[in-house]
């Protein structure tokens, strides 16, 4: 049985800033626009639950 392997990765095409969401998506299999928007719904109560984390995954995740 041959499984693919799912790399977490952002790519070069579809971004909007740094690619995190979209790099989330495709690894989750879900539409980019509810990645962006539960996002955007992190950062609602001051920014910090969703600005650091954003960062961090921009840092970490590497890019195509």
């Amino acid at each position: 049985m041959d499984m693919a392997v799912k790399k977490l990765i952002r790519p070069k095409k579809g971004r909007k800033i740094a690619g995190v969401c979209l790099a989330v998506a495709n690894y989750l299999n879900v539409d980019v626009t509810l990645v962006r928007l539960l996002w955007v719904f992190a950062l609602i109560p001051g920014g910090v639950p969703g600005i650091i984390p954003y960062i961090l995954c921009w840092i970490f995740i590497p890019s195509e």
